[in-house]
């Protein structure tokens, strides 16, 4: 039942013609022709000597890469009646694994390799010390028709449900109170086709709040490396309360428009977590941190602490790279982004909250990002309005502060800073260290802020506002800001 290898595409290898002058001796033109195939030999036996593919390269079927054995035991998924054929329901197939695997967790559990295919599914869940290992060419198709899709309970720091009150579906991958959980391939996919949902939902044609594409709930010890997900009906992939979780080298797709709220990755009141190596392209948030939505997150009372996101491409037309909140009623601290490049995007990084959420978003630090083609690059809002019902407290503020942002730089960004604190909500302690962004609309207060209190460090362009303390290279006061309150936002661009 152990899978040695995969079946992979052939490699092809395409010979391009190079004309060489007729002058050239006939001798010459060998002695050349032999010494371009000496230098292609070097280099691909050097590339085959890091990759290990050298031996592969003029073969024109090559052999299929190897599935590593993760766990004790490995099955593929057609030891238990899988058909990768695109039309037939494997939904019981992945059952059967993986209840065959729960018996194994005493052994260390074991690996489900889903082979090149298209495995059509509804949703199922995952277990404790389980690999699911996605070869090259498998897609794990969810099927588009809800009535295969679960009912659950609303998320309890989330109350009546996120878009619609009561029940919410489940995920096309799921997995509760886990530990030791391994999704990972070599660049397998899973593909909710979301397209039906996000009509329907449009459409208002949905009863309940739609399911994202991968949730693991109250888990641990998750490590979620070098797949692709893609056309999630909701948000795609999901920890919630979840600890100790790696997000390495995923790639996340979804149409830039018409498909809404396809967030990429959504840690929702998690601890120790590392996002990193990843490209995003998506129709709202790449990656938005949350912790519960106004009372009920507040009642709930689980932060999202110690992050670590770094080296990301993202791409988010109608929304953010980057996002904290709004749903940050729990409280987020801790969160290093770094080595993110954002492009094409409606805004860069953004924190968002409003009154009634409570809760903190503090020691956040941003450093080395580079905004290309985004409207607004750096986003603070503090009236982000949108509650899940009428019980919320009003009075219950949110405390912004202590928060960097080192080494910012870009082109053709329309307004590279809005930071928009009220009086119920002031912005403090924010600093800009090392900033250059080239703007594409040329007008004054380009920098805007109102009710925000903090430093600039040394050369930052454009001109900041006229809230921050102005200091030198060297951290010395060069001016102390006297209109911390004073607002100039300008929403007309």
């Amino acid at each position: 039942m152990i899978e040695i290898c995969s079946p992979s595409g052939s490699f092809h290898v395409h010979g391009h013609r190079r004309w060489l002058p007729v002058a050239i001796p006939a001798h010459r033109t060998f002695l050349i022709g032999l010494w371009v195939l000496g230098f292609a030999l070097v280099f691909l036996w050097q590339r085959g000597s890091v990759g290990g593919v050298g031996s592969r390269m003029f073969s024109w079927g090559a052999p299929p890469l190897p599935v590593p054995r993760l766990r004790p035991v490995a099955f593929n998924l057609t030891d238990f009646g899988g058909v990768g054929d695109g039309f037939t329901m494997n939904t019981e197939a992945f059952k059967r694994a993986v209840a065959f695997i729960a018996k194994l967790r005493k052994k260390g559990g074991g690996q489900l390799n889903v082979q090149a295919g298209v495995w059509l599914t509804a949703p199922f869940n995952l277990t404790s010390h389980m690999t699911l290992f996605l070869a090259d060419g498998a897609v794990i198709l969810g099927i588009q028709d809800e009535v295969y899709w679960p009912l659950m309970p609303p998320l309890p720091s989330y109350g009546y449900g996120r878009e619609q009150k009561g029940p919410r579906y489940g995920s096309l991958i799921h997995g509760q109170n886990l530990k030791d959980v391994v999704i990972t391939g070599h660049n397998g996919t899973i593909d909710g086709q979301g397209k039906s949902w996000w009509t329907k939902y449009r459409r208002k044609l949905l009863k309940y709040t739609r399911g994202p594409l991968v949730q693991l709930m109250w888990s641990r010890d998750i490590v979620i490396s070098n797949i692709t997900l893609r056309n999630s009906p909701f948000w795609t992939l999901h920890p919630y309360d979840c600890k100790n979780v790696t997000i390495a080298n995923v790639t996340i797709l979804a149409p830039v428009a018409g498909a809404p709220n396809t967030d990429g990755i959504n840690p929702d009141s998690c601890q120790d977590m590392v996002i990193e190596n990843c490209y995003i392209s998506v129709g709202d948030d790449g990656v938005a941190i949350k912790s519960g939505w106004d009372q009920y997150g507040i009642a709930y009372g689980q932060p999202s602490m110690n992050i670590l996101i770094r080296n990301l491409i993202v791409r988010s037309v109608v929304s953010a790279g980057v996002s904290i909140g709004s749903e940050m009623s729990g409280g987020v601290s801790n969160v290093t982004v770094e080595n993110v490049l954002i492009w094409e995007s409606r805004r860069g990084v953004r924190i968002k909250t409003a009154p009634g959420r409570g809760g903190y978003v503090r020691g956040i630090s941003y450093r080395n990002l580079t905004f290309n083609n985004v409207r607004v690059g750096i986003v603070i809002k503090t009236d982000y309005n949108e509650h899940p019902d009428e019980g919320f407290d009003p009075k219950a503020v949110p405390a912004l502060q202590n928060i960097s942002f080192t080494d910012i730089h870009g082109q053709d960004v329309r307004v590279p800073v809005r930071i928009q604190g009220s009086e119920e909500i002031p912005v403090k302690d924010i600093s800009f260290q090392d900033m250059s962004v080239g703007i594409s609309y040329k007008k004054k207060h380009i920098f805007q802020c109102s009710f925000t209190q903090g430093r600039v460090i040394g050369s930052v362009f454009p001109a900041p506002c006229e809230n921050l303390d102005k200091y030198d290279e060297q951290g010395q006061l060069v001016l102390r800001s006297i209109s911390q309150n004073s607002t100039d936002i300008d929403y007309d661009f």
